[in-house]
């Protein structure tokens, strides 16, 4: 009861922080932000256009939905007098319930994009009720965690091509959430981690379960990538917590229980636009945020269990587990995180 008490002050304390309005300039470089078509994507996206990015790809399900947000971002820059920035924007298919359309995707960056500064992984979902199955997975399980690594690691060639040609610091960063406190990861305790997610399990607490999945393999990636470049990586990885929003991301719940959230998100949640100041800081916060959980827009230390002995174990397990189902979608591509950055 006392450690619950500790996470709802130290939530509260991070949720009503004012955050700074982004101001890095992102001029000459390459950004791809997943699920960019509305909510805390459009809103970084957005962001990104506005300090400057001289290449933006919108990664979105529906391209449809993706070029009315490229028209709407293009649309507010014009009337707030700020579209001097030059970006070219463009909208590529990307559905994370395909491990085809996310290799496919991968494929046209590696072979369209000549640098890659910034992935922001954004795109996620959230369901608690019923079951929805994905390439074998629960969806979320698929979406949240197996695709967005499964892209990280096809797109890290281009981004140590970028860091080598251009002697900058290309960044990855995770969307996770507070909600990876809250989990029992009940999952932990079985002999196989993810098959337990085909089919069934803890549907409540499967979204926060996704997002410490993904805080796991984070940390573990970085120790990696640091291993494999003499002690440091050329590229950063980090997960981003923007803090509880008023975005879409419930509307996969039930009505009792989006009507009982709706007064919390009344009083607490941030704006869209709000949040996505926070993935921006975690793309800019450099070296001191590399394998780190970046909250509302400070490094800050995850939940007990990821910091605990038992954490770092299970951490190595959930590795191993991923990078086997990995090699089995795309064989090969678990050599991209040991490859030198010559």
């Amino acid at each position: 009861m006392f450690q619950l008490l500790n996470i709802a002050v130290h939530f509260l304390q991070r949720q009503f922080r004012s955050l700074p309005a982004p101001t890095a300039s992102y001029a000459g470089r390459t950004v791809i932000v997943t699920g960019a078509n509305g909510g805390l994507g459009l809103e970084a996206a957005r962001h990104f256009t506005r300090l400057g990015a001289a290449r933006l790809i919108l990664a979105c399900r529906s391209t449809e939905r993706g070029e009315a947000a490229k028209a709407d971002i293009e649309q507010s820059l014009l009337l707030t007098d700020s579209l001097h920035t030059g970006t070219v924007i463009e909208v590529w298919p990307l559905d994370l319930c395909s491990f085809d359309s996310v290799r496919a995707f991968c494929r046209r960056a590696d072979k369209e994009l000549e640098r890659l500064d910034v992935l922001l992984a954004n795109a996620a979902m959230l369901a608690i009720d019923g079951v929805q199955m994905a390439e074998g997975y629960e969806m979320q399980v698929t979406t949240n965690v197996i695709s967005n690594f499964l892209m990280v690691l096809m797109l890290l060639p281009l981004m140590r091509r970028t860091a080598g040609r251009w002697n900058v610091e290309p960044s990855v960063s995770v969307v996770s959430s507070e909600m990876h406190f809250f989990t029992r990861f009940v999952e932990k305790n079985q002999p196989r981690i993810f098959e337990c997610f085909r089919p069934g399990g803890a549907m409540f607490e499967r979204y926060g379960t996704t997002k410490l999945l993904d805080i796991l393999v984070v940390q573990e990636l970085a120790e990696r990538l640091d291993a494999s470049s003499a002690g440091s990586s050329p590229i950063v990885v980090n997960t981003a917590n923007p803090g509880l929003c008023k975005s879409s991301l419930f509307r996969h719940v039930n009505m009792v229980v989006r009507a009982a959230l709706g007064l919390v998100m009344f009083v607490m949640a941030r704006t869209m636009e709000h949040g996505s100041r926070a993935l921006l800081a975690a793309a800019a916060a450099g070296r001191e945020s590399h394998g780190r959980y970046v909250d509302s827009g400070t490094v800050d230390d995850p939940s007990s269990f990821v910091m605990s002995e038992e954490g770092k174990a299970v951490q190595k397990r959930v590795w191993a587990e991923l990078m086997e189902i990995l090699e089995g979608i795309e064989p090969g591509v678990t050599a991209n995180v040991t490859q030198s950055s010559s």
